[in-house]
């Protein structure tokens, strides 16, 4: 670094500022109702709570929660109360209109789910859109998500990647989602119960193939945080005698390279003869042909109606 960069860089140069977050008044204010705000809490060591999210949960009229117990204890640990209301999964649909009309009528309200930031395999979808669906503003408090923590640490790509949540339970469900997923590039995230580990790394190592690179991160910014990285095919065993909920990252698959003179004659159809899903081919041949994607796709969907009418059986 030159003395100019360092110049530039110090904390005493003319570069922008962050600005503050606002607070509730100041969202309510603004907001043509109330103010849903977003707050993430700790995933495991308390300690991880920002001084924004307290701020916030100290000032908001209403917490909603999946585990009202739970958050209570939370709210203790830095000696606040307020009114908690249970949001959860299955209260949900029920819950959302209740929340909504006491935004339109300026109320504050926050939304915590047990660990990590809602609405990311968590409930909360419904209530941000229907809040914004109102009229009223919705904010961001960020802070710790399992998701961003674990791919962070794993040690494969970060540049570009996918996240699936949670697998299906069921093995079938499961290997039809992995297959659709073989041929993704991007590093892609699970969730997944360590009791059905050890079966989707196998399932995994049989569908992607057993080198494919990964890497299972458990109990993250806990005690006991572990992270075991490795092949797929090496990680079965290991995977098998894991506790509680982990996080599971997987390498891409490698791009493959197609000769110039083999890609003049590469279709959509022949690529879905050979296994591949209809968005995953068409998006192939874009990038083989030079083709906008959406042409490539919108033709394929033609080509597939056609077959369809003629009496040709087409797989969605």
């Amino acid at each position: 670094m030159t003395e100019n960069d360092s110049e530039r860089n110090s904390p005493s140069a003319s570069a922008p500022r962050p600005e503050a977050g606002p607070d509730t008044q100041t969202a309510k204010t603004k907001a043509s109702g109330g103010a849903l705000f977003v707050v993430a809490t700790p995933i495991g060591n308390l300690g991880d709570i920002t001084l924004r999210a307290i701020k916030v949960l100290g000032e908001v009229d209403l917490i909603a929660c999946e585990d009202t117990r739970r958050t209570a204890r939370l709210l203790a640990t830095h000696g606040i109360r307020k009114p908690l209301v249970s949001y959860f999964e299955h209260n949900e649909l029920k819950r959302v209109p209740e929340l909504v009309e006491r935004l339109k009528h300026g109320a504050a309200i926050a939304l915590v789910s047990d660990a990590g930031t809602p609405a990311i395999s968590d409930p909360g979808y419904r209530l941000v859109r229907a809040a914004l669906d109102a009229g009223c503003r919705v904010l961001s408090v960020p802070g710790p998500s399992a998701l961003t923590a674990a791919l962070s640490i794993a040690g494969l790509p970060t540049d570009r990647f996918c996240f699936e949540g949670f697998l299906p339970a069921r093995s079938a469900a499961r290997k039809k989602i992995l297959t659709a997923l073989k041929h993704e590039s991007r590093t892609i995230v699970f969730f997944e119960a360590a009791r059905r580990l050890g079966e989707a790394l196998s399932e995994m190592a049989e569908i992607f193939g057993a080198d494919r690179q990964a890497a299972i991160v458990r109990e993250v910014s806990k005690i006991y945080e572990e992270t075991l990285r490795g092949t797929l095919g090496d990680l079965v065993a290991a995977g098998a005698q894991l506790k509680g909920e982990v996080t599971l990252i997987v390498a891409g698959a490698a791009e493959t390279k197609i000769p110039a003179s083999d890609a003049a004659g590469l279709t959509v159809e022949a690529l879905r003869e050979a296994g591949m899903g209809l968005k995953q081919a068409s998006d192939l041949v874009a990038q083989i042909t030079g083709r906008s994607r959406r042409e490539v796709y919108q033709e394929a969907l033609r080509k597939a109606a056609r077959t369809s009418d003629s009496g040709g059986a087409e797989e969605e």
